[in-house]
């Protein structure tokens, strides 16, 4: 089993900064990808950025530029800093790993954007 504990959510005004955290424990040996997804109300989760052990990151086209992952494998610890925040990027933002084959969630953390 293994445990993923976000932090880091909040409000904000849009152009402002964020930083989400997540520490993974438990069962971690294994773990390939680490990484974001979000889902805003009455709408699909979807991704937001992963990044593999091995540095291969990935990224929703809607933050490229703005958003930035990083990952510290030794810990087990995925950050995404958030520029140039938008009213649309308000979601309760959740953290994701692979292990194996497993997919495991963090409970979500809100981040809000006010226009």
């Amino acid at each position: 089993q293994v445990q993923l504990v976000e932090s880091g959510g909040g409000l904000v005004q849009a152009g402002g900064s964020l930083r989400l955290s997540c520490a993974a424990s438990g069962s971690t040996f294994g773990i390939t990808d680490m990484g974001w997804y979000r889902q805003a109300p009455g709408k699909q989760r979807e991704l937001v950025a992963t990044r593999s052990s091995g540095g291969t990151t990935n990224y929703a086209d809607s933050v490229k530029g703005r958003f930035a992952i990083s990952r510290d494998n030794a810990k087990n610890t995925v950050s995404l800093q958030m520029n140039s925040l938008k009213p649309e990027d308000t979601a309760v933002y959740y953290c994701y790993l692979r292990r194996y084959i497993y997919d495991s969630w963090g409970q979500g953390t809100q981040v809000t954007v006010s226009s």
